[in-house]
């Protein structure tokens, strides 16, 4: 599945997309809605990078499942 966001959205954001990316991963990964693993790939970002962004937001990680 895509999910297609536009060019004036994203400006209207100010944001880069991979910012945005990062802000919907920790908020799904913070209600519960996404395991750690999949969080960490939705962004495209190894494990250890992504526990650093966490950690920075204060967002406790979940391992397991949903």
């Amino acid at each position: 599945m895509n999910i297609v966001i536009y060019d004036q959205i994203l400006a209207a954001t100010r944001i880069a997309e991979i910012e945005l990316k990062k802000e919907i991963a920790a908020m799904l990964l913070g209600k519960e809605k996404l395991t750690f693993a999949q969080a960490s790939r939705l962004v495209e970002m190894n494990r250890i990078a992504f526990q650093y962004l966490l950690a920075k937001r204060q967002i406790p990680v979940h391992y397991g499942g949903r």
